[in-house]
């Protein structure tokens, strides 16, 4: 039976154990290998004890980088990246990331230490009172509230199943102090483990939804395919390389599905996106969304277009246009079906759309090869001519694993950096948000062993910078790249005339950030052309350590990201107000 304590009890050990204890316990249960966080009051004791179950705790300097770790750890994995944070402020840093993650589409669990909740709703004033159930709930996609002890396994465990079925996303764990200080007898504690079966149960679409997809598809006359970072996660890469491939399918990625197929592969229309969006005739959506990245499907789109869009998630249908033909399921069952009806019938596909598409790429490539050209040898640098030095570097490693942040940085890397393998781009998404390099440059490297680089604009590196310090002290094969135009968008900004502060968008053109780097023990570089940063990317990668480049630009070196120019009229400084 159950021995209950108050929290204050000292358990005897080792025939006594907390809640602490489950929580460990319950988490190594279900195969939980990492653990994102940052520790303290009231979850010190719980994040050793996790050690103690032979589960690694990545520590951080704050709780979004530990939550985007986490989030980045569930894309690349498909099982649950797991965050853990103090309560309060420590739990509205993580939930950040938690909520990023649930937008996203990836699997995450952000487990957060709590206060009592029976204070917290008298407000009776008790140490970090937040009321962290109900503020998580509305951005997440599924919440549990352990109060006692005998809770935490139950709740692991629909956690983690709710984290990756269906549509995957963050959930929240509200770990309350008494179920973290409850004292049991360990024979009692272990009986609360069970070992939960079908955590992800894949759905088959209906047969009908299949058939009217294929029979769209084999009608169409400039048929095209629209990959997002859903296909990616869903890891089905043989299956999607088979439809395109078999069946001679130009291919559109979205900026985290860059790799799925090759680039610059010869179905590849990534130079092609204004035709493919204004001509073709039936495009199929493969876990995207058309969101304002896709023009909502509308704007330049071809209004006669039909769409077939394949996705785990009924709701996402219909959304802002009508989809002809939905097939809801699973990803990999969804294209096998598929597949399996294509081999009884026939494309119908104008040859002259691909050759037309390929003449257009290759016209376009080389027109963009040349203005990579044109920039080689500018002085000072900028983003063309940083980027030009760090594509075939990243091109010739396509095993390496790409973060990439910023405006300009973000905008440019993105266009110019090609990439041949699944899985290994990592941006900011579908929010747009800064602030998540250093998170998702870590959580790459732990949760696949594999070399990172990210490339990161001045502005994105400071919204994570001092976790730079975890990449060291966990010596991971992690290269950060800064390229530094010393502001947000550029670092030329005029203030308006009434003020002698600096201009909202100037940060520092004279910043070296290879001096931070120095302090936590990485080989650093500060470099000013493009033949120092090559030799310094070259050295970084083959040392296999962290490693920070501190890439001088010029000032005047970007502009408005997205070149939303209504957003940021100039010149600001003639403004009057």
């Amino acid at each position: 039976m159950t021995t209950n304590t108050p929290a204050s009890n000292t358990p005897k050990f080792p025939e006594q154990v907390t809640g602490m204890y489950v929580l460990a316990r319950a988490l190594k249960n279900i195969g939980i290998e990492t653990v994102y966080g940052l520790v303290g009051i009231p979850i010190t004791e719980a994040a050793y004890m996790i050690q103690g179950q032979g589960i690694r705790f990545v520590g951080f300097r704050h709780e979004q980088q530990a939550g985007m770790a986490a989030a980045t750890d569930g894309f690349l994995t498909k099982k649950p990246g797991v965050l853990m944070t103090v309560s309060s402020l420590g739990f509205m840093n993580g939930l950040t990331a938690t909520a990023n993650a649930t937008v996203n589409c990836y699997p995450m669990i952000q487990i957060s230490g709590a206060s009592d909740p029976k204070m917290v709703d008298m407000n009776m004033g008790t140490y970090e009172q937040l009321d962290q159930f109900n503020t998580a709930k509305p951005v997440v996609k599924a919440a549990f509230r352990c109060n006692r002890a005998e809770d935490i396994p139950s709740a692991v465990a629909r956690a983690y199943r709710a984290a990756v079925s269906g549509r995957p996303g963050g959930v929240y764990i509200d770990m309350t102090t008494p179920a973290l200080g409850q004292v049991m007898n360990m024979e009692d504690a272990e009986k609360l483990l069970y070992q939960p079966v079908d955590m992800y149960s894949p759905v088959a679409p209906n047969k009908e939804a299949v058939d009217r997809a294929v029979e769209i598809l084999t009608s169409a006359k400039r048929p095209a395919i629209l990959l997002g970072k859903g296909a990616a996660y869903a890891q089905v890469d043989d299956k999607i390389k088979t439809l395109i491939e078999k069946y001679n399918i130009p291919y559109l990625p979205m900026s985290m599905a860059k790799g799925l197929m090759p680039d610059a592969g010869p179905l590849s229309a990534l130079s092609c996106r204004s035709t493919i969006m204004q001509q073709a005739d039936v495009v199929m959506i493969i876990g995207a969304r058309l969101n304002w990245m896709l023009s909502f499907g509308k704007g330049k789109w071809n209004p006669e277009m039909k769409f077939i869009q394949l996705d785990v998630e009924p709701q996402e249908i219909d959304v802002n246009v009508p989809i002809a033909a939905p097939v809801v399921g699973d990803m990999g069952l969804a294209l096998d079906a598929i597949l399996d009806k294509l081999s009884t019938v026939k494309m119908n596909a104008d040859p002259a759309w691909l050759t037309s598409l390929q003449a257009e790429t290759k016209e376009k490539d080389s027109k963009f090869q040349a203005r990579l050209a044109a920039n080689k040898d500018a002085m000072p640098m900028d983003h063309w001519t940083a980027i030009g030095a760090i594509k075939p570097i990243i091109e010739s490693n396509p095993d390496i694993i790409l973060v990439n942040e910023g405006a300009n940085t973000l905008d440019d890397t993105r266009d110019a950096v090609d990439m041949s393998l699944p899985r290994h781009r990592i941006d900011c998404a579908t929010w747009a948000i800064m602030g998540m390099g250093m998170g998702s440059a870590i959580g790459a490297a732990v949760s696949t062993g594999k070399q990172v680089v990210a490339v990161e604009g001045d502005s994105a590196f400071g919204f994570s910078g001092m976790d730079f310090s975890t990449i060291c002290r966990f010596k991971l094969p992690v290269t950060v790249i800064i390229l530094n135009n010393g502001g947000i968008y550029n670092g030329v900004g005029v203030p308006m005339d009434q003020t002698t502060d600096p201009a909202p968008t100037t940060l520092d053109i004279n910043a070296r950030y290879d001096k931070l780097g120095e302090a936590f023990g990485a080989q650093t570089y500060y470099v000013q052309t493009p033949d120092e940063l090559t030799k310094a990317l070259t050295e970084s990668i083959a040392s296999k350590k962290p490693c920070l480049i501190n890439v001088q630009l010029a000032a005047d070196s970007g502009k408005e990201s997205g070149h939303i120019g209504y957003l940021n009229p100039a010149p600001l400084q003639n403004i009057k107000v």
